[in-house]
């Protein structure tokens, strides 16, 4: 058993990772009597001079609906670097952090993450430290756990902006788009655009044309309905190019929104306004399902600690949490698969997805 744990948070932010951190500490001291020391700032407060704070269920009282991480976090650091286009894990961080986890008693670790986060902590595994992992992402997008606590949230908030935007696009006749966030799965966009009623989602899974967007506001037309709501991706992209990047450099991907609504008025007569959510849909407080899904990630991942597990992550499988291999876990991200049951559905109700072919799906 050990006596004296760490938790940190990495990559963007999301609602619930507050709730793991309640759990983790609550469990893990009332439970099985350990100590935890809150690492702050990612993995980076393990460098140099070190960044931490002693967790206790005093301090953590209050911050199950607090949105964000009373840790800090980051996206970017000194423990991976992208060489053509492929994570690289140089080896003098790595052993600066393990030397200083050692001075600092911490005998195993906790990390929320996605896949880059959880890439770094099976390095740590595989140089034999302790490490459970707990699935993080509002994009959905992480192998072998069913859903990530903060994505329902951010549904939620991308919905209730659907919902919005609805009425007054439908007050002008307008095009409205709004641009989800989810890298390069739809999963956000998905959800989101057949909750919130949108009558065109474009995904990355499905590269869409223009002509097959301006063939679904010319039939809602004909139908008597003058506007038309598009919720896009912000990995989508046209068939035959590529995705847009609001920053190359950083591959931050953004503009896709904008770019549709351009070509959509100098092709139709209509007015069309962009919004993209950005943000918004990361921070604030979590709902009350990634409140429960958080807080029984954290509690199950000190259990498998406490059971001598490493080098996996927590993860919900039909309902159930389970534990997975780390590498399982970073092996590939996931998709949205194209002949699945919610693509599907969303086409039965009648939303495109304005493939050149919808009848190809």
């Amino acid at each position: 058993m050990y006596k004296q744990i760490g938790i940190l948070t990495g990559g963007g932010d999301a609602p619930g990772l507050n709730a793991v951190i309640r759990a983790v500490v609550r469990t893990a001291t009332g439970e099985f009597g350990m100590k935890v020391i809150g690492i702050e700032d990612s993995f980076e407060g393990i460098l140099g001079e070190t960044q931490t704070v002693k967790l206790t269920k005093k301090s953590v009282s209050g911050i199950l609906p607090r949105g964000g991480t009373i840790l800090g976090t980051r996206n970017r650091g000194s423990f991976a670097k992208i060489v053509d286009g492929q994570p690289v894990f140089p080896e003098m961080p790595i052993s600066e952090a393990l030397a200083n986890l050692d001075i600092l008693g911490i005998e195993a670790l906790i990390v929320l993450g996605g896949e880059g986060t959880l890439a770094i902590a099976e390095q740590f595994h595989k140089r034999g430290f302790p490490v459970i992992g707990v699935p993080k992402t509002i994009d959905n997008d992480l192998a072998a756990t069913e859903l990530t606590f903060g994505f329902m949230t951010a549904i939620d908030i991308a919905t209730e902006a659907l919902d919005r935007l609805h009425t007054t696009a439908a007050s002008h006749d307008r095009v409205m788009i709004l641009e989800v966030m989810g890298r390069n799965t739809g999963w956000i966009a998905l959800q989101a655009g057949m909750a919130g009623s949108a009558d065109i989602i474009l995904i990355p899974e499905i590269p869409f044309s223009f002509e097959s967007v301006l063939r679904k506001i010319k039939e809602r037309e004909r139908e008597g309905s003058k506007f038309t709501n598009i919720v896009v991706a912000e990995g989508a992209r046209e068939v035959g190019k590529g995705e847009m990047y609001a920053d190359k450099e950083q591959l931050r991907l953004g503009g896709v929104g904008n770019y549709v609504r351009q070509r959509l008025e100098e092709m139709t007569d209509k007015e069309a306004r962009c919004v993209v959510l950005g943000h918004l849909q990361r921070g604030g407080s979590p709902n009350a399902f990634d409140r429960m899904l958080g807080t029984n990630f954290g509690a199950c991942a000190v259990r498998a600690l406490a059971s001598g597990q490493t080098g996996k992550m927590v993860a919900l499988q039909a309902g159930t949490i389970v534990n997975v291999p780390l590498s399982e876990a970073c092996a590939n991200i996931k998709t949205v698969p194209v002949d699945g049951q919610l693509v599907r559905t969303a086409r039965d109700i009648g939303i495109s997805f304005a493939a050149p072919k919808e009848s190809d799906l």
